[in-house]
């Protein structure tokens, strides 16, 4: 249950700097790109908060509500703090689609190494789960990322 929570904070963080990010991105594409991520790790809270439920037998979302509104979500599901890399996106401001995508696919890219370790660690055999399906996911987002790259012209 504890990884659960510690995932969905993450998961938090992680939109919280996406949604920072679309935000202050000078580029439409760029903006685009980071609010649609945002979505991708909304869901992905509302699927750790329904597993969480389901795990609790505990159907009525009023608690865990109030837990996402007032819970401190410092840490992307990268292992990133989230000062550290609005910090970075203030600093040198994205104002193309490829500094963008460079900076997604890094985020991405660490939080399926660290779902990854996560399930390997796991002994839990529900939690090896969840984290598997995280894995998945964090395979999609970057597979999106990099038909986005290409779309762009950059380089697969």
């Amino acid at each position: 249950m504890q990884s659960l929570i510690e995932a969905f904070l993450m998961e938090k963080g992680t939109r919280e700097f996406y949604s920072h990010a679309s935000e202050i991105s000078k580029n439409a594409e760029a903006r685009k790109m980071f609010s649609e991520l945002a979505g991708w790790e909304a869901k992905h809270m509302d699927y750790i908060q329904y597993l969480y439920q389901a795990m609790q037998g505990d159907i009525e979302a009023q608690t865990f509500d109030e837990f996402n509104k007032t819970a401190n979500a410092p840490v992307t599901e990268a292992g990133i703090p989230v000062k550290d890399l609005k910090s970075r996106i203030d600093k040198y401001e994205i104002t193309d689609e490829m500094g963008a995508l460079k900076l997604a696919m890094e985020v991405e890219g660490k939080a399926y190494n660290l779902y990854l370790k996560l399930s390997r660690d796991a002994k839990d055999a529900n939690a090896r789960v969840v984290f598997r399906d995280m894995m998945e996911q964090e395979v999609k987002h970057v597979e999106y990322l990099k038909k986005l790259r290409l779309k762009l012209g950059g380089t697969g």
